[in-house]
């Protein structure tokens, strides 16, 4: 006869499988699922994930963006998006806006200025929950903007959301590449695809070259750099519609990110 403690760890593996399960049936219609990810906060990632996941939707694709940084949700603001999503026979619904669909913590925080402090096993449940309820219905792209470093956070969506690929965001800086090639390492401690790195605040202020010189040193692509421009004070709408130059940036992003899809085998739309 098993112990307790046997017992118990039986029912807990039964129940991640299960979840893993559910996880897939749930995103079984989403053709290309691409993480955005960064190994610290601060270098842009979120304002990335918004511009890419807008540019892709503006080239024709149907594209949903999920924010799972459940600590700091900032899709919503980048996005420009108030309205919640509905709650139907208990699937999330997603909100739209300049033609993605979107989810995050954000809407279901009742004071966007109050912290959320959970510990790991909550902050995983909130995750699961998200991706075991969300009707994304169809879609070529899901852009997933994860919450910056190698804990819970990402490990869970890593561990639970089968990716096709992961956009690493870095700085000209060397402390921001030193986190971005740790968060490289854990992408492929666990066998999954760096589809490559993207260089943020490149300009006159913070310089230039630190991603370029990452994706050589870790072997992957470098899909593009992204300048630091006034524009982005604008929050009229994500800055990649407001600026010509801008949107060239990001579409040079898209086109070296389906590049890096085919590479890897992946389906890219």
């Amino acid at each position: 006869m098993p112990t307790p403690q046997e017992t118990a760890r039986l029912e807990q593996i039964k129940k991640s499988w299960q979840q893993k399960r559910q996880i897939t049936e749930r995103l079984g219609k989403i053709k290309t699922k691409i993480g955005v990810y960064s190994g610290k906060g601060g270098v842009g990632k979120t304002t990335v994930a918004v511009n890419l996941a807008v540019t892709l939707a503006s080239q024709g694709n149907s594209v949903g963006l999920l924010d799972v940084d459940i600590d700091c949700p900032n899709v919503t603001k980048v996005m420009g998006i108030t309205d919640k999503p509905d709650y139907v026979d208990g699937q999330i619904i997603p909100s739209e806006k300049w033609g993605v669909k979107v989810v995050s913590m954000a809407f279901f925080q009742e004071n966007p200025d109050e912290a959320i402090i959970w510990r790991g096993p909550m902050i995983h449940n909130a995750i699961s929950q998200f991706l075991q309820q969300t009707e994304w219905d169809e879609l070529d792209y899901l852009v997933v903007d994860l919450p910056p470093g190698t804990s819970d956070s990402p490990l869970t969506i890593m561990q639970n959301l089968p990716m096709d690929g992961f956009v690493v965001v870095s700085t000209p800086q060397d402390l921001a590449n030193l986190d971005a090639k740790r968060c490289i390492n854990m992408i492929r401690k666990l066998n999954l695809n760096v589809l490559g790195v993207v260089e943020n605040y490149t300009g006159e202020i913070f310089g230039e070259g630190g991603g370029k010189n990452l994706a050589k040193e870790v072997d992957a692509p470098f899909l593009g750099d992204i300048a630091l421009r006034s524009i982005y004070r604008d929050a009229s709408k994500p800055t990649a519609l407001l600026d010509k130059s801008v949107g060239k940036e990001f579409k040079s992003v898209a086109d070296a990110m389906k590049k890096s899809l085919k590479e890897f085998g992946s389906e890219a739309v």
